[in-house]
């Protein structure tokens, strides 16, 4: 298991280290820094924008620039931000919990809805309820998160009233962000759970169960769900990485005060700390989840150690 786990550590900083070379290079190709800040500031001449390039640290060599982010990421500190200065660290430790129980309602929402449409699809195979289900999953995965987020806003929002459109100031606010990220992950859960059920209802030990005259629900839920959770425990798991990634547009649509809009802004005001290090941060968490189910997985399994 040491060595299991070394193997993939190493694997995690270097994927950590290829994202970061790869965001620090990009980010910098974005414009001049020293030009959005003296915007609208009148006579600007040449000396003064080298003068807030080399305050901003900006002129030095890109390897040297990248460098010192990867001696600063040791003791998590991003630098300043650009604009007033506020360390991006404390930005970040603002923003990141908004983001990640905003992704935790959201993964409670998708899987809520998928296992029991998705035994119901697997139990109901070739029927009205099977393909009524399959057919809604596949127009799921067929809808941006962007539009249906707008499209949630303008209906519950807008026109009905009954639930506010922005911000995080109650349970409430909760409601439409979590329910378009959690619809979209239905779309792919519920096709998961469907197959993993199918294979697990033709097992001899489902047979026996209800030969014994157990309820089918206990048949479904206690015996076939248990039996095949493992795989899904595991794609859930690697779903929530990947669900703090994609959650950034629609924390932008519905003004959610995470790291989504935190990159946002600095986007729009080339931030170069502020975006540098959300995005770092972002990956970090997505590394980290993919390791911790890797090691899950390792662990219940040990095929998978030697392999």
């Amino acid at each position: 298991m040491a060595g299991f786990l070394l193997k993939r550590l190493i694997q995690a900083v270097f994927v950590m280290v290829v994202v970061t070379l790869v965001v620090s290079f990009a980010i910098r190709l974005t414009g001049d820094p020293a030009l959005m800040l003296t915007q609208g500031a009148g006579s600007i001449t040449e000396q003064d924008l080298e003068r807030i390039r080399e305050a901003l640290g900006v002129n030095r060599p890109f390897l040297v620039q990248y460098g010192g982010f990867l001696t600063g990421l040791l003791r998590f500190d991003f630098g300043n931000s650009f604009l007033g200065g506020t360390p991006v660290s404390r930005l970040i430790a603002d923003a990141l919990p908004a983001t990640l129980l905003l992704a935790l309602v959201s993964m409670a929402v998708s899987i809520a809805l998928s296992i029991p449409l998705g035994i119901r699809a697997a139990t109901s195979r070739g029927g009205v309820a099977d393909q009524a289900i399959r057919i809604l999953s596949l127009v799921g995965l067929s809808v941006p998160n962007f539009w249906l987020a707008t499209m949630l806003v303008l209906l519950f929002a807008i026109t009905l009233g009954w639930l506010p459109p922005s911000g995080m100031e109650g349970p409430s606010n909760f409601i439409l962000p979590a329910v378009t990220m959690g619809v979209i992950l239905t779309a792919t859960n519920v096709r998961l759970v469907r197959s993993a059920m199918l294979e697990t209802l033709q097992s001899q030990y489902v047979m026996v169960a209800r030969a014994k005259g157990l309820s089918e629900g206990k048949v479904l839920y206690k015996h076939a769900l248990r039996n095949c959770a493992i795989p899904l425990i595991t794609y859930f798991g690697l779903q929530f990485g990947g669900l703090l990634g994609g959650i950034v547009v629609v924390e932008r649509v519905f003004n959610w005060p995470g790291l989504g809009t935190l990159a946002f802004d600095a986007v729009a005001a080339r931030d170069y700390p502020v975006l540098q290090g959300v995005i770092t941060v972002l990956s970090l968490l997505i590394v980290g989840v993919n390791l911790l189910v890797d090691i899950a997985y390792g662990l219940v399994d040990p095929r998978i150690r030697t392999s």
